[in-house]
């Protein structure tokens, strides 16, 4: 059986992953109540994530929110969320994504998956 810190990170961002771009026309219902985007998020996902055996991490720029607004329209629980620093002091190697840092900082060496519609080549490496 494997252990909760031998478990693989599951970083997951929200736009593009989870509300993918290039959906259909949006309902009508679901404009009412915010972001309209939201129509296109997929109810059946969390049951799929959390069947994964990974420890889920929001890493998105939806932040809290996707704990608040996205976690209960896909049916996942509450989920620790990667908080981005303010400013890049370092500077970030060019073709570097923005979010790599943090992430791989995040997992400290656990073995990690990062879903997100901008990871690069640069990023893999």
């Amino acid at each position: 059986m494997t252990s909760a810190a031998e478990r693989p990170l599951l970083f997951l961002d929200v736009d593009g992953p989870l509300i993918p771009f290039g959906s259909p026309t949006v309902a009508a219902a679901l404009v009412a109540t915010g972001n309209p985007l939201l129509a296109r998020l997929d109810p059946r996902v969390g049951a799929r994530l959390m069947a994964l055996g990974c420890d889920l991490v929001w890493a998105t720029t939806w932040m809290e929110e996707a704990n608040t607004v996205v976690a209960p329209r896909v049916g996942l629980p509450r989920l620790p969320v990667l908080e981005w620093p303010d400013t890049d002091a370092g500077g970030t190697p060019r073709g570097l994504h923005w979010k790599t840092r943090p992430v791989v900082e995040w997992a400290a060496g656990r073995p990690f998956i990062w879903v997100d519609d901008e990871i690069s080549a640069m990023d893999r490496l």
